[in-house]
């Protein structure tokens, strides 16, 4: 293990990304899975990781009433606690602080469901839909303070198909999300950077 990266894995639900991560680690991958962490106690994901046998945490995100920095001090602690050498999120649905990237910065990952930098923020696909677009797909970038921004490690691009409604465009996006991320996980633990690009 002591070979291994060691990675921290964030989910606000039901974790499919976290799934499709956790089930590459295995053999001569470079990195293992040490831990996953949500902001709620009853996501999904959490007794997915559990099932897997990995370690779990919550931190409540509710209590702090919008005090950003005392949930992200908690929500820290964790990570810290297993020793993390790379931060994923994965569907984790807080958006973090400066105060919080900072010290994972150039090893913390997120995965977003648009080709960015188009469609920053939510409700990608009917944003897709409603400019027309040919093409659209996921991200996996370092991530910064600023709001998805940060280095793009990888991209998978998927037809948008006449007809398309935003949940159809969604399901064949999360295909590719469940390919992208772990080519890139597996990469970036191998300190290569060079962008990971797929089409579906």
């Amino acid at each position: 293990m002591s070979d291994k990266k060691k990675v921290a894995i964030l989910v606000s639900g039901g974790g499919s990304n976290m799934v499709a991560l956790i089930e590459s680690m295995y053999g001569d991958h470079p990195a293992r899975p040490c831990l996953v962490l949500s902001n709620d106690a009853e996501a999904g994901g959490l007794k997915k990781a559990a099932a897997a046998g990995i370690a779990t945490a919550a931190v409540d995100h509710r209590p702090f009433k919008g005090d950003r920095a005392a949930f992200e001090a908690e929500l820290i602690k964790p990570i810290l606690d297993a020793g993390a050498d790379i931060v994923c999120l994965a569907g984790f649905m807080r958006v973090l602080t400066e105060g919080f990237v900072t010290p994972f910065q150039g090893r913390m990952l997120n995965i977003h469901p648009s080709l960015l930098p188009k469609y920053k923020g939510l409700h990608t696909h009917a944003r897709a839909l409603e400019a027309g677009d040919a093409e659209h797909g996921c991200t996996v970038h370092e991530v910064t303070p600023a709001l998805d921004d940060g280095p793009i490690l990888g991209q998978a691009r998927v037809p948008v198909l006449p007809g398309d409604s935003p949940d159809d465009l969604a399901a064949r996006v999360l295909v590719q999300e469940h390919r992208l991320y772990p080519a890139v996980l597996r990469r970036f633990a191998a300190g290569d950077r060079s962008p990971v690009l797929l089409k579906g």
